[in-house]
């Protein structure tokens, strides 16, 4: 959400911003809400005059009162009486008003970085830099859920039995593998200086709106019946909300956090023949790495935080490339996000791994997280960024290290998590 003197200000550069995005629709908005914002300021001017004039006119009845003017007292107190009922209506007035403003400025997108590339959506995405070479072997890569079966590693017909498509059992080595993978992930994290958290699975519907727009909610999220929590579709959202009505002091800046969690997703509208398997699925589990820092300071993590994920899948020996996210393609709270892709030998293309995320004050704004500087408080920025989400990984993984004979190369940094195996087959 952006700042609403930012948008009465400079009206013609956020509707500059909603074409970038190509959400036309929305440019009335940028008018309706300045014009409620004028009448929410004059509501309030009115309203603080009402105060005032109560005040003087109370002292007012006092003094006649003790002069012994009863008839001109009352006639004060009638005017007392006729204000009161005028701020009544004022104060329901603003309110009003106010969460009329708000609930436009939530649906207005965030301005975008000037260096993010103008797109429609995804296709227009552009890549940036390519780490590792990638090899294509010579001989035949089975598909990810043939290369688990082969190793009696998934169980997707029990699954779909039990909780439908978009779910799986797995099983022996290739759930050993899924569970080092993310145990590498947090040590790799706290190696690099950041604090492991576990956080809670569930949200408030005041976290949710707070960390994502409407349409992600509606897209991602998974309701509780009967209770005000949903299940998180990522630990960024419980995260992030744990700063809720927070006022960090800035010597604390930056927290550096990451995190474990399961994610649910409800994946409105998959389809295509790389979502078969275990590519887009329901559940899965994550580790994330959480940035809250300076807004000076959020270009530089932002970088930081990509060099991390980029570091951990070469180590891993699967090379990746990096893919600045284009106008269309961002989330309406985020400024600039990189998407992180691996190569897949078996389809000889890269797919989506993790992805790389400035909200600026966005989530901050919203969720009311402010700093206590020097020179006063503001609003922090906040950053997010994929460490690894198996099983997805785990189709990266598989591919780039299956050697000839159906068996798979553990690297060296994951043996350790492995019992010291050095291939599974």
């Amino acid at each position: 959400m952006i700042d609403i003197r930012f948008l009465r200000e400079n009206p013609e550069k956020v509707k500059e911003n909603i074409r970038k995005k190509f959400q036309d629709q929305k440019l009335p908005l940028v008018d309706e809400v300045i014009e409620l914002d004028k009448q929410y300021r004059a509501a309030i001017t009115e309203a603080d005059g009402l105060r005032g004039e109560r005040n003087r006119l109370s002292k007012q009845i006092g003094g006649l009162m003790a002069k012994g003017q009863k008839e001109e007292a009352e006639a004060v107190k009638k005017q007392v009486a006729e204000s009161a009922k005028r701020l009544e209506e004022l104060e329901a007035l603003e309110e009003e008003l106010q969460k009329k403003v708000t609930d436009i400025m939530m649906i207005i997108p965030n301005i975008i970085d000037d260096d993010v590339p103008v797109g429609r959506d995804d296709s227009e995405n552009v890549e940036i830099e390519r780490f590792g070479e990638p090899v294509v072997p010579d001989f035949e890569i089975p598909y990810h859920t043939d290369i688990m079966e082969s190793l009696s590693g998934i169980d997707l017909d029990s699954a779909r039995r039990v909780a439908g498509n978009g779910f799986y059992y797995l099983t022996g080595d290739i759930a050993r593998l899924h569970s080092a993978v993310l145990s590498y992930a947090r040590d790799f994290m706290i190696d690099r200086g950041f604090t492991y958290c576990v956080p809670p699975f569930m949200i408030r519907s005041a976290v949710a709106q707070g960390v994502m727009s409407f349409a992600e909610m509606d897209a991602m999220m998974y309701k509780i019946e009967g209770e005000d929590l949903y299940l998180i579709g990522t630990s960024e959202h419980s995260m992030i909300g744990r700063f809720i009505d927070r006022i960090i002091p800035e010597e604390s800046l930056p927290l550096t956090l990451t995190s474990y969690s399961p994610c649910f997703r409800k994946e409105k509208g998959a389809h295509g023949l790389e979502e078969r398997g275990v590519y887009r699925i329901h559940q899965f589990e994550k580790q994330e790495m959480i940035v809250i820092c300076k807004p000076e300071e959020s270009r530089e993590w932002f970088k930081k935080m990509l060099q991390n994920t980029v570091d951990l899948f070469r180590s891993l020996d699967i090379p990746v490339r990096t893919l600045e996210c284009c106008s269309g393609d961002l989330a309406d709270l985020k400024v600039k996000s990189v998407d992180v892709e691996a190569w897949s030998p078996r389809q000889k293309k890269y797919f989506e791994v993790g992805s790389c995320s400035n909200l600026s004050d966005a989530q901050a704004r919203r969720l009311k997280i402010r700093v206590d500087g020097e020179k006063g408080k503001y609003f922090a920025h906040t950053l997010n960024n994929t460490v690894v989400a198996p099983p997805r990984m785990l189709i990266a993984f598989l591919e780039n290290n299956l050697n000839a004979d159906g068996s798979v190369r553990i690297p060296e940094v994951l043996r350790k998590y492995m019992g010291g195996k050095e291939v599974i087959g």
